[in-house]
């Protein structure tokens, strides 16, 4: 059975994976800085590591026996990045499914990416983009989800664009990524070294339609 690292296991995306995962004949390493806040729910399955990202000795001592890693993480990301790439060089791994956010190569086109620059610019669009640059100059077998604006819908549809193309629609829902994210921890040859936008079709406009 394979082994998956959980990264800010806590965060909404993170838990929806997590509880797919517990049907599936993939064992699963939470990791979060506060350990409290979660519940195992099939100790066959799943364990729990508390520690910080930010503490590189804490992440290289969760990966010990981990296949896959799919970081879910927030914060000072720039400095989770490099200390994710050093856990996973030191531990053998290759494979990382990274959560970032859209409009990183300001792919996001027209009166939509205006405001998406709007809400984000300031320090959290581009410590996004500067991590996403550290885990794209690794040799890691990646692949970096680019969410558009996320909403709690209780629905499976979405569609993905690659770094090279344009961004589309303007929201998906938390589930949508979720079965992204846990259809390539299933299928971990798909997608390697891709960056990928995903958004729920036909939802194109100059900002989330509840926004």
């Amino acid at each position: 059975m394979k082994k998956v690292l959980i990264l800010g296991a806590n965060g909404q995306i993170a838990k929806l994976v997590s509880d797919n995962l517990l049907t599936q004949n993939m064992s699963q390493r939470l990791f979060l800085r506060d350990s409290t806040r979660l519940a195992v729910k099939n100790p066959q399955k799943q364990e729990i590591f508390e520690g910080d990202a930010l503490n590189i000795d804490q992440l290289v001592k969760a990966m010990t026996g981990i296949d896959i890693v799919y970081a879910n993480l927030a914060g000072n990301v720039i400095q989770e990045a490099k200390n994710v790439v050093k856990a996973m060089h030191q531990n053998g791994i290759k494979r990382l499914i990274w959560i970032s956010t859209l409009g990183i190569y300001d792919e996001v086109p027209g009166a939509y990416g205006e405001w998406n620059h709007q809400q984000l610019d300031g320090g959290y669009l581009e410590t996004y983009a500067e991590a996403a640059k550290i885990i794209e100059n690794s040799d890691l077998d990646f692949t970096i989800i680019r969410p558009a604006w996320l909403d709690n819908q209780d629905e499976i549809d979405y569609e993905t664009t690659e770094k090279n193309e344009l961004f589309k629609g303007t929201e998906v829902s938390r589930k949508s990524v979720a079965h992204l994210v846990t259809t390539l921890l299933l299928t971990p040859e798909k997608s390697i070294r891709s960056s990928l936008g995903v958004n729920k079709p036909n939802t194109d406009g100059d900002k989330p339609a509840w926004k």
